[in-house]
């Protein structure tokens, strides 16, 4: 009885340690992941309870890219028990989804005032696995390798996605002759 009230008791203590401190990262990222935030408190519940059950298995370095994986798989898994009702009627599906979003995001409250509308326009040209890359690495600071754990892909693979999406940006705002007004305001891509 007492060895496991002794288990319990360190698991919690692992738990408060190397969990409890990534929770803002988490909920950022479940947000980036379902772009709602009831969605993103769920999936972070979730995460949360798959990683205490497994924390007796985990040996401690790395907890963020740990968590973030266990994030992302669940995400996953998640979107995969959701699919087949988007092939019942994508439209109706599309209609709910829409019922339930956030209209205020803290993405739009501090980004649309700072972003011109060519530099919004721009970035959302860009394929999904770079806007992925650039939301990580320029919008939430996370680090080159924290991403590439998140996104499951190289550390190279990070910083070649994030130089093409800033080059790829910077032409668009050259095309549209943007680039001048934003280097004399002070805010640059790079």
């Amino acid at each position: 009885m007492v060895l496991l009230m002794d288990q319990q008791t360190d698991t919690e203590t692992k738990f408060e340690k190397l969990v409890l401190p990534e929770l803002e990262i988490m909920y950022r990222t479940a947000w980036l992941y379902t772009r709602s935030k009831s969605e993103a408190e769920d999936l972070v519940q979730e995460t949360l309870l798959k990683a205490y059950k497994a924390l007796d298995r985990f040996d401690g370095r790395y907890p963020r890219a740990w968590l973030l994986t266990i994030m992302r798989n669940t995400n996953i898994n998640r979107a995969r028990k959701k699919k087949p009702d988007l092939l019942d009627d994508p439209e109706k599906t599309f209609e709910r989804s829409q019922e339930f979003s956030d209209t205020q995001t803290p993405e739009t409250i501090v980004v649309d005032p700072l972003f011109s509308a060519e530099v919004t326009e721009a970035y959302e040209t860009l394929p999904e696995n770079f806007r992925n890359v650039i939301d990580l690495v320029d919008l939430n600071s996370f680090s080159y390798k924290e991403t590439a754990a998140k996104l499951g892909v190289p550390v190279g693979t990070v910083m070649s996605r994030l130089h093409r999406a800033r080059k790829q940006i910077r032409e668009v705002l050259k095309e549209k002759q943007v680039e001048d007004t934003i280097s004399q305001g002070g805010d640059h891509i790079d």
